[in-house]
């Protein structure tokens, strides 16, 4: 398992294409899998900043990632 720091849309677009494409499996037939359109499956590894979470955490976990947030301690804390 590796843990990869996400600061941006792009860097999950970037992960989401390169687990995708490493497992084989088209863009077209992993829309299909997750009940999105082609277009938004383009979207989200393009790194646009403002498509659904729902679909984006279904791709995610379809492609076999897990998340993880880091909660500060106290309010205001950084993480």
């Amino acid at each position: 398992m590796s843990l990869i720091p996400i600061h941006s849309a792009a860097d999950i677009g970037t992960l989401a294409r390169t687990l995708r494409r490493q497992q084989g499996i088209r863009q077209d037939d992993m829309a299909a899998i997750i009940g999105a359109s082609h277009v938004f499956l383009r979207d989200v590894e393009l790194g646009k900043g403002t498509v659904q979470l729902g679909k984006v955490l279904s791709l995610l976990d379809e492609l076999g990632v897990r998340i993880h947030l880091e909660v500060p301690e106290k309010p205001g804390e950084q993480a």
